[in-house]
């Protein structure tokens, strides 16, 4: 199985209105997109200098998959949304 784990840092500008937009357009994903094979995310509770306000985590089959998913039309409307609201995003993939 391979992970992928995204984490967001948003804007200033970035309304609750925005978030909540983003969060309902990512939860839509899982049942348009059979690559998704685990899907979580949520905001950041503990908020400290070193938090990021946002994070997801994904598990696909395999290499394969995720590149399937990360080229998926729904998946590309939701990473502009993404680009919009998030000052920093990283992300690591590996093996588990």
């Amino acid at each position: 199985m391979l992970k992928h784990v995204v984490f967001m840092k948003f804007k200033q500008t970035a309304t609750e209105a925005d978030i909540l937009d983003l969060e309902k357009s990512l939860g839509a994903l899982p049942s348009a997109i059979p690559e998704i094979k685990g899907y979580e995310f949520g905001r950041d509770v503990v908020k400290s200098d070193r938090s990021y306000d946002f994070a997801l985590v994904s598990t696909f089959d395999n290499l394969e998959s995720l590149k399937r998913y990360q080229v998926h039309p729904d998946h590309v409307l939701v990473l502009e949304k993404v680009r919009k609201l998030v000052d920093s995003i990283l992300a690591v993939d590996f093996l588990a």
